[in-house]
């Protein structure tokens, strides 16, 4: 069994470190083992952080000799869009290549805290700005169930480093679907947060009121673990929620009788894979067989939510990532002048799709169009989120298909923006109305690539829709296949 150690979930590894079964050391030095056997096929880390992940390996098996909290000694990948200090963090741009932080993430200073252990950094789209991980400037990662197929974006590289292995749990970010849509390309559970239940302090910001911090993991347990860690207030982010923390574990029980499930008629479209389709209607029937009560509901603004984003989300990053300036920290080009150095070093230092949505949010912010596209775009987003108001007031959770088809082949979509972005179409409307959602495998297609499923809960539902994940999960008719590439 050691040397496969790095199969094991965090609740298994969790018990087994408590009864000395074996080492955090040990535990650690076979997923940095896994990762050496996969990384050349799969591009899933930008840094391997070897001899720091064996340090704080070993401090963990100190703590675990006293009594620990859950995550002590279980190694957790971090996207490279956390601050992580000491450790280089470029967001998969070339702008950043270079850049070691001198501060944790809020979310990471709780994971180190916790006595977790991180064994590098995670490739991602440059500044989370796409679906497949295919606009990174460190190379595409590639998913473990097919390498010439895409793992979704942006989170692309946590979602390939768990679903292969290299780590028990992978932080990711979410701003339109950039934790569950990879989750479901990747066949592992993936949540996104209310907004403001996890703190963005560290986070290298894409768009401000969009972005939010969650886990990926092998198991529905694993991410209310997860959750229970990563949750809670922060002085230090000022959108952060006070709410207290439940136990998301305790809210596993496997019960929901009499749960009401809403459907959206709206996100079963034409052209959707059929086997995604039918798929995720076989999961709501086994649903209904333990006792939950499914009927259909209506989301009729989500058809505007694609474009509804595109505004805002571009919008932001045009302000955000206009601190990247060649002038206090990341690349500085040479140049003659202060003008001259803005243009080369963003020229040099962004990647195509960050300069086309830096460009669109700048036009939609300009004099003479921020009136017929921004602010436009922000009254949409309202009746979206009046939208998911109204539905629950006849149900408890919504369950939709995360992606409308399973992993597509690297390079397929990379000249359609149009069709890129459509990859998104289902996660979208969740970000822009600031509610949790989570991601689970529900099948497989014929070519064994997974299939994912979408659990959407009212603000602040994050145990809800974990319960109903749980009681899929334990329903499931076949269990999780390992991927047959790596």
């Amino acid at each position: 069994m050691n040397n496969e150690l790095f199969r094991l979930t965090i609740s298994q590894a969790q018990a087994a470190l408590r009864r000395r079964e074996f080492s955090a050391v040990e535990l650690t030095r076979a997923c940095l083992e896994r990762i050496s056997a996969v990384e050349p096929k799969l591009n899933a880390f930008l840094t391997v952080a070897e001899s720091e992940a064996l340090i704080q390996a070993a401090a963990a098996d100190r703590r675990l000799a006293n009594g620990a909290p859950a995550l002590c000694g279980i190694p957790i990948g971090i996207k490279d869009i956390f601050a992580t200090r000491g450790m280089r963090t470029t967001c998969a741009s070339r702008i950043l290549e270079n850049f070691v932080p001198p501060f944790d993430a809020t979310v990471v200073a709780r994971l180190r805290e916790a006595g977790a252990v991180f064994p590098g950094k995670l490739n991602m789209d440059e500044f989370a700005m796409g679906s497949s991980t295919e606009n990174s400037a460190f190379g595409p990662t590639r998913n473990p169930y097919d390498l010439a197929r895409v793992p979704g974006g942006s989170s692309g590289g946590s979602a390939a480093a768990v679903a292969a292995d290299e780590c028990l749990a992978a932080l990711g970010t979410d701003t339109g679907g950039s934790i569950r849509q990879p989750a479901a390309l990747c066949g592992v559970v993936g949540i996104k947060p209310t907004y403001s239940r996890v703190s963005r302090y560290g986070v290298v910001a894409f768009a401000s009121s969009l972005d939010q911090v969650g886990p990926l993991t092998k198991t529905v347990r694993d991410s209310a673990i997860m959750m229970r860690a990563l949750a809670g207030v922060d002085p230090r982010d000022s959108t952060c929620s006070a709410r207290p923390v439940p136990d998301y574990e305790a809210a596993l029980n496997g019960e929901i009788k009499n749960l009401r499930i809403g459907v959206p008629k709206e996100f079963f479209v034409e052209g959707m894979q059929p086997v995604v389709d039918s798929a995720v209607r076989a999961a709501l029937k086994r649903l209904e067989a333990d006792g939950a009560a499914v009927g259909e509901i209506s989301l009729p603004h989500s058809q505007y939510a694609v474009a509804t984003y595109y505004l805002i989300a571009t919008a932001e990053a045009s302000a955000n990532l206009a601190r990247y300036d060649g002038v206090r920290y990341g690349l500085r080009a040479e140049a003659d002048d202060l003008s001259e150095l803005y243009g080369r070093t963003r020229a040099q230092g962004f990647g195509p799709e960050v300069k086309r949505r830096i460009m669109l949010g700048t036009f939609a912010l300009s004099s003479g169009y921020y009136d017929a596209y921004y602010l436009k775009a922000q009254r949409v987003r309202t009746l979206i989120r009046r939208d998911f108001e109204a539905a629950f007031g006849a149900c408890d959770v919504i369950v939709t298909p995360t992606s409308p088809t399973t992993a597509f082949r690297l390079g397929e979509k990379t000249q359609d923006p149009l069709q890129m972005y459509l990859s998104d179409i289902f996660t979208i409307s969740v970000n822009l109305a600031g509610l949790p959602a989570l991601s689970m495998p529900c099948g497989y297609d014929g070519n064994g690539l997974p299939i994912g499923l979408q659990i959407i809960g009212p603000a602040f539902g994050e145990g809800v829709i974990l319960r109903v994940a749980d009681a899929l999960e334990r329903s499931a008719p076949v269990p999780r296949r390992r991927p047959a590439a790596v």
